[in-house]
């Protein structure tokens, strides 16, 4: 188990808030410096940086956050800070697989043995008369401890290991296996989006084109709600490719004529999975892996990473595309969870 030192460190003046190079994209001032929300001595347990906005396609882009013309990386970044950051219990959409979002805080986020650290909070919520299904949109999350203290997430990533990692071992799997569901878990799972020649403006199920590193293919649907571009207008490429791990598809339709479909709910370990008062919507730091899947110990984490992790379509709701509305430090809200309670669950 590799081990980490925590640095006592305080957290002042100005960050850096995004890399200069890899999967994050920076932002900038006239020194190239961008700087962070001033920080107090008084530390929050919300977010207050958005480092990097990034969503798949999906029905709710370009909406939540709204985009508008001309608006750039840096515009979409502080937008989602201003819809998630400080409590403000807004929205941001992830579009479907791997779109995804990297927050910071004022603070690390201690590691406290045995419980619980952090939630992320989404919009899951139960069907009527229900405790299993009902919109549950997991997203994958991954931590990052800053370890040399630069306000960078460039330490190195961990996923945390939820129910169904590495295999698939949820109690609805040979249901959603009855459905058609493609039932696996996939690590390094790749996925590539086309942007559309046109938009049409109606409802299409061959919207926008996508193929994956499993041989699949396919297209990711236009519904009759919501009829703008589904493609990040402020995304210049043509085309967008995300990696990460692949959850087992939990969207089955109870009716059999594609009018009523339920999302099942994973056991633990995920966003926009439970409800966010329930124990099961914590995460303890402690369930981290590396990308070999061994546990590593941090002494806390600065950086969350969260991707949508699931590649579904759900008849009439569209695809699955996990929402984030912020993210909460549970040692400084007084709220206790023993990790153990919910894994033995």
């Amino acid at each position: 188990m590799k081990k980490f030192t925590l640095h006592q460190v305080q957290l002042t003046g100005s960050l850096l808030v995004a890399l200069a190079a890899g999967g994050f994209t920076s932002c900038s001032s006239d020194k190239n410096e961008p700087e962070m929300p001033f920080i107090t001595g008084e530390k929050t347990p919300y977010v207050t940086r958005v480092l990097d906005y990034r969503p798949a396609v999906g029905q709710f882009t370009n909406q939540l956050p709204e985009y508008k013309e001309g608006d750039t990386q840096e515009d979409m970044n502080r937008k989602a800070l201003e819809a998630i950051g400080n409590n403000k219990m807004g929205m941001v959409s992830l579009g479907g697989f791997g779109g995804y979002i990297v927050v910071g805080f004022d603070h690390t986020i201690e590691n406290k043995a045995g419980l619980c650290d952090f939630r992320v909070l989404g919009n899951a919520f139960y069907a009527n008369g229900a405790s299993e299904y009902g919109s549950c949109e997991p997203g994958v999350i991954q931590v990052c401890y800053d370890e040399n203290r630069n306000g960078l997430p460039d330490d190195g990533w961990y996923e945390i290991a939820g129910s169904s990692y590495p295999d698939g071992k949820e109690s609805w799997l040979d249901l959603a296996a009855q459905a058609g569901n493609d039932t696996k878990t996939v690590l390094n799972y790749e996925i590539t989006y086309y942007r559309p020649s046109k938009e049409p403006g109606a409802p299409t199920e061959q919207y926008i084109r996508w193929e994956d590193n499993q041989g699949g293919s396919g297209y990711k649907a236009m519904n009759f709600a919501h009829l703008q571009s589904y493609y990040p207008k402020w995304i210049k490429e043509d085309k967008m490719t995300f990696t990460g791990t692949r959850l087992p598809q939990n969207g089955v339709d109870q009716s059999g004529k594609g009018t009523y479909y339920v999302l099942y709910r994973f056991a633990y370990g995920y966003a926009d999975n439970e409800l966010n008062e329930n124990a099961a919507s914590a995460i303890d730091i402690d369930w981290a892996v590396d990308s070999k899947g061994k546990a590593v110990h941090l002494p806390g984490v600065d950086f969350v990473r969260i991707h949508t992790g699931i590649n579904q379509e759900n008849g009439w709701l569209g695809e699955c595309s996990t929402e984030v509305m912020g993210v909460v430090d549970l040692h400084l809200t007084n709220v206790t969870i023993e990790s153990k309670t919910i894994k033995n669950k």
